[in-house]
């Protein structure tokens, strides 16, 4: 199931990115998809490349991922403003998910 949630997790981002560079409604709208769409993507990838050695990190960084890219995603399509209260929650998944790749790898 994390493969799958990978693929539809950096699909998802490829789509805000390409929304973002051609049909948001502001430059700041535009900045806010561009940013959830790297961070979703490059969490995507990370998360199929470790799922294989720690599931647990590979999830951990799909949440994250997932969490920080649609609170921005919401936001740039005029969603309430307390939702960039959310996107830290996520990035801090992402560096949880990071430190629990490293200490998988450090115990080998």
């Amino acid at each position: 199931m994390i493969g799958l949630f990978a693929a539809l997790s950096a699909a998802l981002a490829i789509v805000a990115g390409a929304f973002g560079a051609h049909g948001a409604s502001s430059p700041q709208a535009a900045q806010w998809l561009q940013t959830g769409a790297s961070y979703q993507l490059i969490h995507a990838v990370g998360a199929l490349a470790l799922m294989a050695r720690t599931r647990g990190a590979a999830a951990t960084l799909l949440a994250g991922g997932g969490l920080f890219g649609a609170s921005l995603y919401l936001l740039a399509l005029d969603g309430p403003r307390w939702l960039g209260a959310v996107a830290p929650t996520g990035g801090t998944l992402l560096v949880a998910g990071w430190l629990w790749a490293a200490w998988t790898f450090a115990r080998k």
